[in-house]
């Protein structure tokens, strides 16, 4: 169960990633996608109260990052192997996060996101 939960991490990251972004240069990398959703973490396991300032500040530098649709499945899957590793992670606080961080998300969040299809 633990695992699933984690991978419900990964999803809401994953959602996150989705959103249009501004412009960059350079295509992510799995250490950026990590570091920036990190401020989360704590978040995700608590599901008490508002996501902290970090966590939603690192939503919001993730989706600048992540504007083609490469990086957008760069970052998905690194994040879902995070989300492996993370451990009590509650599903309802993670889909709540992109809402409370006042991201719009314009598709469901999944556990079973196929990151290979994300345009």
């Amino acid at each position: 169960m633990a695992r699933s939960t984690a991978t419900a991490a990964a999803a809401v990251v994953l959602a996150i990633l989705l959103i249009a972004s501004p412009h960059v240069a350079d295509a992510i990398t799995c250490s950026q996608a990590v570091s920036a959703i990190s401020p989360c973490i704590a978040y995700a396991r608590s599901g008490v109260g508002a996501p902290p300032a970090a966590c939603c500040a690192g939503v919001r530098s993730l989706n600048a990052l992540a504007k083609t649709t490469p990086d957008r499945q760069t970052a998905c899957n690194c994040l879902k192997k995070l989300a492996g590793s993370v451990k009590g992670v509650k599903p309802g606080a993670v889909t709540g996060i992109p809402s409370k961080c006042r991201v719009s998300v314009p598709f469901p969040i999944s556990t079973s996101t196929d990151c290979s299809k994300i345009r």
